[in-house]
């Protein structure tokens, strides 16, 4: 599958696309000055101890404090908290610890006014963004990402990705691992560190050393609440992430962006760092790319598919609830329980991708038409599973229930994504959907006159800038049309129609409804 990845400066804020085989998959925004974001270290300090929580409230700089739960302290809280007792009172000389002396583990089940105080200074990891009126969640169990493992402070663990499931490979890369990594630094090793050398892997813990050691000369003169380490921006993180040979092309607007792409996958990557091209077209570089368009049509309320069939996505306080639709599929001529089994499979791929565009999280309910058939049932849960197999935020997905429900819990780390797909409306008041909306829908419908097999020619009545759009340009909307149809469709432009007006009538001139 090949990958791309588009990539928006604004004066702003970065907005970033991944198209896999030109079709929108993720899409994320970052502001220039964007703070407590995932993976950002703070210096913060213990404003108060919840004992019902069994949490605590740390004052970061945001304007709601943080919130610390017992479980998110990691381990090694106590070595932590006295490495910057004694890194800001001058008596930590260096950020390894070959003198350092760790103190004992905290138990799983303890109680945190047992181990903190109010008004102790204590290094924390954003673990989740603030979100609505909630302050962002954070962690003491902090961890520096990088291409091949994860360093961990305060810990000996070395611990293999569960995706590498060739036994000898794992023993191979902890036994590498063990040979190179630090006195008091525990490793999870990813799973792009298959079949990397021993070199590789030791200058990508080198790099994590260092960024250690610029954090603690910042938590060694800052004084909290203060940001000690940044995170990468979110560019560099989504290749940190994800970049393999599947990338054909990193194009970006902005000469800087460019820059410190190509310098970033030429430590990484250094025979790809020519895949990494500036923009310089007159036309907006989302526009050229096509992801303006995907945007409207993706994020709206209703999401259309293959086959006439569609999604109708709800957000609600408490969760999201997607429900699947037949569309034309209902009037095949093959059984109901083949036509239920299709057109779930077709929403589980759907389904899958629109998890992963909007970064939806939380609690995820999805009403799949109703199959009789366990045998079908087991291929539709399969079928989600491996459709998500390459979502990164963690996730569980429950078995269907009896009535057809498949309840879904994905992380949420970040605020959700999410694109105002309405505009004004040029003929009065309010707001209508986005006018390419319109033209998403009019295929299904002409899908649907076609799927049933009584009209060979019909005639589509629009507003004259819709019928602009469909006819301007080659190839044409309705050309492209003709290729997937293999029938030509007359299109007369209506003035008196409103724009996301139309009707489609036959050879007779009778209204198709």
């Amino acid at each position: 599958m090949d990958n791309e990845l588009i990539i928006r400066s604004g004066s702003s804020r970065v907005d970033i696309a991944l198209l896999q085989e030109g079709k929108l998959a993720e899409l994320h925004s970052e502001d220039h000055d964007i703070s407590f974001a995932v993976g950002d270290l703070y210096l913060g300090r213990i404003k108060k101890l919840v004992p019902g929580l069994n949490a605590a409230f740390v004052d970061v700089g945001y304007e709601k404090d943080a919130f610390l739960h017992y479980h998110d302290l990691g381990p090694a809280v106590r070595s932590l908290l006295k490495f910057v007792k004694k890194t800001q009172s001058g008596k930590q000389i260096d950020s390894l610890f070959h003198d350092f002396e760790f103190e004992e583990e905290i138990h799983k089940d303890g109680k945190i006014d047992k181990v903190l105080q109010p008004g102790q200074n204590i290094l924390v990891q954003i673990a989740k963004e603030p979100i609505s009126t909630k302050g962002p969640r954070i962690s003491s169990e902090v961890s520096l990402a990088g291409r091949y493992i994860v360093l961990v402070p305060f810990s000996e663990r070395i611990s293999v990705s569960q995706k590498i499931r060739n036994r000898e490979e794992k023993d191979r890369l902890r036994r590498l691992i063990q040979s190179i990594k630090p006195k008091g630094f525990g490793v999870i090793i990813r799973t792009v560190a298959q079949g990397k050398k021993v070199a590789e892997l030791d200058e990508d813990i080198n790099t994590l050393l260092v960024k250690w050691d610029k954090c603690f000369k910042s938590v060694k003169t800052e004084k909290p609440p203060s940001r000690v380490l940044g995170e990468l921006d979110r560019a560099t993180a989504i290749l940190r992430d994800i970049f393999n040979d599947s990338f054909k092309s990193i194009i970006t607007d902005d000469e800087g962006l460019y820059l410190e792409v190509r310098q970033y996958l030429n430590t990484i990557a250094p025979d790809k760092e020519n895949i990494v091209k500036l923009y310089q077209n007159k036309v907006p570089i989302f526009e050229k790319y096509g992801i303006e368009r995907q945007k409207k049509v993706l994020f709206g309320r209703s999401v259309s598919m293959s086959k006439g069939a569609y999604l109708i996505i709800e957000h609600t306080e408490a969760l999201h609830v997607i429900d699947v639709n037949s569309g034309n599929r209902a009037n095949s001529k093959e059984s109901q329980e083949n036509n239920a089994l299709e057109v779930n499979l077709i929403s589980a791929t759907e389904i899958a991708r629109q998890l992963m565009l909007r970064d939806m999280g939380g609690i995820i309910v999805v009403d799949f038409i109703d199959l009789h058939s366990s045998e079908n049932r087991r291929k539709l849960f399969e079928h989600l599973k491996d459709a998500m197999k390459n979502d990164r935020a963690k996730h569980k997905i429950l078995p269907p229930s009896k009535f057809g429900l498949i309840q879904i819990t994905r992380q949420r780390v970040r605020p959700e994504m999410n694109i105002k797909t309405k505009e004004p409306n040029p003929s009065g008041q309010g707001e209508i959907d986005a006018p390419i909306l319109i033209v998403d829908e009019l295929k299904v419908k002409i899908d649907q006159v076609f799927a049933k097999g009584k009209h060979k020619n019909i005639t589509l009545n629009v507003h004259p800038f819709v019928a602009a759009y469909l006819t301007k340009g080659f190839p044409s909307v309705r050309f492209k049309w003709f290729l997937e149809t293999k029938k030509w469709i007359k299109i007369l432009p209506r003035d008196a129609y409103q724009l996301l007006y139309y009707q489609i009538f036959d050879d007779e001139g009778s209204r198709i409804k």
